[in-house]
Formats: structure tokens, C-alpha cells, sequence
């Protein structure tokens, strides 16, 4: 017999102090034991102590087992306890009746204490078996859990360096998608979407522009206006996003896919790639849209100085209903003062990339 088995509590319950004694003779080097000469004392023992298994009298004053062995069950604490009734009571009927209580076995008297002692040996092997491989399987879900927690953050992290390749090609710099991230984390918070969506969204953004990869560098990066035809060329970067980011199961790219191709969209109708109007276009796509015009709006540029958050927000709201959703765009101002923490980043960003380039060169 292992030492596992050895440590099993086995609780005998009967009103006869005859067979207690012999059930303990019999059992008391094999097992830890507990005694209870009445159905009520049983309880009681029950919820104070852990018991691993019970040999339980049927016909006992008060409270008799089948009903003891009914309450047990009713308890999702002790509802997994194995009961083995051993009564004189032998008719079928009894033994049917303590089987629709719960109990695993019925052992009538006179007992024979070798058969006593073997069964209640294979249903404490059996509750150990089973109580080891809960064990594994929790250690199991453990590993598999740390596992999927680590895929994910590798993904995520492919996710964040896709988007900022998207943005390094025109713009020296990755902080962009990481502001848009923050602007609509921000905004999704304000429009009541839930802590799920938030996070989602506040991840797809970093690849609205995905799309600029192919986009030639003599249009990306021309310094004045551009032609029509390089216009027609650079709209292509939100059908070129949405392809690429198309066809995965992830909720996660799928609502990139769904932002690449419609962040250009305008509430009147006359933006691009469908020319969507109003609630046509996606949420996520109509609060991508703000953010993004927000920070190039606040950010410097070759070609233009940086604005201030408070005429970048008065743009918002003078294109409100035109370019924007307007319901959005009045909570997007209505964020002025986390908007101007995060603005404020902007020109520390860029003194750093300035001195980081002048010790490069």
C-alpha cells in the first residue's frame, strides 16, 4: 500500500460500538480513521475535518444514512465524498435506494473485513487516481495558459512592429501609431465601447496605415504637392492595408483590416476607398479617422508647423457632421486635457530624435 493511501481519512459511522471496534481493529493500520456513532455527529465530523471516504450504517436513531449519505450530496463540499453503506438491510430495494443516493458501494452484514478492506482500498485508490489527475490537468492548463500568454504578446509585438514600419517610411519615426493608439484608446473609452473593444481598437489603429508599404517612396515621401495621378496612387494605401491585412480568423486583424480600409472614409460621404456615409462606415473606422487627422494636425511636418491642440480641436469640431461623426468628434473635444498630456509628448519625441540623429551623424 502506498503512503498516499496511508494518509486517506476514512470516517466510520454506526451505532453499534461492536462494529466500530472491529471496523477499527481492521482498518486503523492501513488508513487514518474517524468515528461518529450517530447520522448528526457524522455531519458535524464532515464539515469540520477532511474525510476521504465514509463506511456509513443505514439504520441509525435520528438521523438514519441514507439521509445523512442525501444531505452529503446536496453540499457541493462533500458532495464528492465516496460512501460505502454497510447495513443489514439487504433487499434489493435498500441497495437501489443507497445507489440513488449517491453511495459508490453497499456492503450488507455480517461483513467478511477482508471484503470490507478491499473495497474501501479500491475506491481510495480510485478517488487518489482521480485526485492526481486533477492535479495534472490543472498543471497542464497552467503551462498551456503560460504558453498562450506568450504566443499572444509575440503577436502583438509582430502587430506593434508592422505598424510602425508602416509609419517609419514617411515619417522617420514610429510615435505616431503609438499616439493614435493612446487617441483611440482614449476616444473608445469616451464612446462607452467595452474594456475588450478599447484594447482592440487601441492595438488595430497602430496598422491603419499599413498599406504605405506599397506606396512608392517618390510619391511617399515627395516633399510639395501632388499631382492628381500620385493623389489616385496614395489613396490605393488603404485598399493596399486592407488586403494585406484580410483573410485572418484573429478579431484583432480583422478590425485592422476593417480600419486600413475605412479610416479615410468621411461622415458626408466623399472620402475614399467607398465613398461610405454616416453609420455606413465602421465605428472603429470613424474613430480612427479623428485620431489620425488629430495628430497630423499637432504634429510638425516638412511641409506645415504644428498646430496647437486647441486649433486642432477646433477643426475637429468645425468638420464635425462633414469630414467627422459628430457625435465623436464633441466627445473627442470634450477629451482636451488627456489629449494635451499626450500632445505634450510629441515635442520631448522629437528633441530626442533630433539629438539621437545629430550623435548618429
Amino acid at each position: 500500500m502506498t503512503e498516499d493511501l496511508k494518509q486517506c481519512r476514512v470516517l466510520l459511522v454506526d451505532d453499534t460500538k461492536a462494529n466500530i471496534d472491529i471496523l477499527v481493529h481492521a482498518l486503523r493500520d492501513s488508513f487514518k480513521l474517524g468515528v461518529a456513532m450517530t447520522g448528526l455527529r457524522a455531519l458535524d465530523y464532515v464539515h469540520r475535518n477532511e474525510v476521504d471516504l465514509i463506511l456509513l450504517d443505514v439504520m441509525m436513531p435520528e438521523l438514519d444514512g441514507f439521509e445523512v449519505c442525501r444531505r452529503l450530496k446536496q453540499e457541493p463540499e462533500t458532495a464528492g465524498i465516496p460512501i460505502i453503506f454497510i447495513t443489514a438491510m439487504d433487499r434489493p430495494e435498500d441497495k437501489t435506494r443507497g445507489f440513488e443516493y449517491g453511495a459508490v458501494d453497499y456492503i450488507t452484514k455480517p461483513f467478511d473485513i477482508a471484503e470490507v478492506k478491499a473495497r474501501v482500498l479500491t475506491h481510495l485508490t480510485l478517488v487518489t487516481a482521480q485526485e492526481a489527475l486533477k492535479q495534472q490537468n490543472i498543471a497542464l492548463e497552467d503551462i498551456v495558459r503560460e504558453r498562450t500568454r506568450e504566443l499572444e504578446e509575440t503577436q502583438l509585438e509582430i502587430i506593434n512592429r508592422l505598424g510602425l514600419a508602416s509609419e517609419y517610411r514617411d515619417e522617420g519615426t514610429g510615435h505616431h501609431v503609438q499616439r493614435i493608439s493612446d487617441y483611440c484608446r482614449l476616444l473608445g473609452r469616451a464612446a462607452g465601447l467595452p474594456n475588450d473593444d478599447i484594447e482592440i481598437i487601441a492595438l488595430a489603429s497602430t496598422m491603419h496605415d499599413a498599406g504605405k508599404i506599397g506606396i512608392s517612396d517618390s510619391i511617399l515621401l515627395k516633399p510639395g504637392a501632388l499631382t492628381d495621378d500620385e493623389w489616385k496612387a496614395m489613396k490605393r494605401h488603404s485598399e493596399i492595408g486592407g488586403m494585406l491585412l484580410s483573410g485572418s480568423k484573429s478579431r484583432l486583424l480583422r478590425m485592422a483590416e476593417e480600419i486600413a480600409l475605412t479610416h479615410h472614409e468621411r461622415w458626408d460621404g466623399t472620402g475614399y476607398s467607398k465613398g461610405l456615409k454616416g453609420e455606413e462606415i465602421p465605428l472603429h473606422g470613424r474613430i480612427v479617422c479623428i485620431c489620425d487627422v488629430f495628430d497630423a494636425l499637432v504634429s510638425e511636418r516638412p511641409y506645415k508647423k504644428a498646430w496647437s491642440v486647441d486649433d486642432a480641436l477646433a477643426e475637429i469640431s468645425e468638420w464635425a457632421g462633414r469630414q467627422f461623426d459628430p457625435w465623436l468628434a464633441e466627445l473627442f473635444v470634450g477629451l482636451e486635457p488627456e489629449l494635451k498630456r499626450i500632445v505634450a509628448t510629441i515635442r520631448e519625441e522629437d528633441h530626442d530624435d533630433v539629438s539621437f540623429k545629430k550623435e548618429a551623424g
